[in-house]
């Protein structure tokens, strides 16, 4: 690609994909039809590469592929064995860390986590659970915050900030202490001027944040991912 250019293609796992300056390689792939696993990248908010699900091969270097700017000629290996069983050890690693029990949580069949483990044929933990204390918060009137299924995509924080403009929530603590709070002095949700109509309500891939009094009303079995896999859901969200 030359300096004034403002397109090119790149290779992923041996297709050509065109881009335009500026995209990421998994915006760039999405765009082409093409499924690169993540968890807490999403394409109406900024990228920041903490979960590291969607690590490729870029001319032989490792990458997140939500942060890494599309190169005109660039070689990049995204679904092979050696890529998809890190990204296996990545979920795994994230079921243990929380309390994560499918079968009992309402987010079961919606949920990205679940269904990216699926998708990655992640057929067990592996590791230990954890069993974390975690707080569950009932307090707001429409909403319920479980705390137990966080996986620190920080995405509700994003959306709060960005699009609701009301700072919600944040993460506070590092390394293994990391944890979301509510910003709020009684760290309730009551507390605070959230709504069940806030972009940060509905933005959680897993099961944190679930409206109250709608518990199951689509059966298990007829939710998003029960119907299609993770890789052909995503794209056909670009695509309409």
């Amino acid at each position: 690609m030359s300096d004034d250019s403002q397109t090119g293609t790149f290779l992923l796992d041996d297709e050509e994909i065109p881009f335009t300056r500026g995209q990421t390689v998994i915006q760039a792939a999405r765009a082409a039809g093409k499924y690169i696993p993540h968890l807490c990248w999403h394409p109406d908010f900024k990228a920041h590469g903490s979960c590291k699900l969607c690590t490729i091969k870029a001319n032989g270097r490792l990458g997140a592929a939500c942060t890494l700017e599309a190169q005109d000629g660039m070689a990049v290996e995204n679904r092979t064995p050696e890529l998809d069983d890190k990204r296996r050890t990545l979920l795994q690693l994230l079921f243990v860390e929380g309390n994560h029990f499918c079968p009992s949580c309402e987010k079961s069949g919606n949920c990205v986590l679940q269904a990216t483990a699926y998708d990655l044929g992640m057929m067990t933990p592996h590791f230990d659970m954890f069993y974390p204390d975690r707080p569950v918060d009932a307090s707001h009137p429409d909403m319920l915050l479980d705390f137990n299924r966080c996986i620190l995509c920080e995405l509700c924080v994003q959306a709060s900030r960005d699009v609701d403009g009301k700072n919600v929530f944040a993460l506070s603590g590092r390394g293994i202490q990391s944890h979301l709070i509510v910003n709020a002095e009684s760290r309730r949700l009551a507390d605070t001027d959230f709504s069940a109509t806030d972009r940060a309500a509905s933005i959680c891939p897993v099961g944190v944040i679930l409206k109250k009094r709608v518990g199951f009303a689509i059966p298990i079995g007829e939710r998003t991912y029960d119907a299609a896999p993770i890789s052909q859901v995503d794209i056909a969200k670009e695509n309409t």
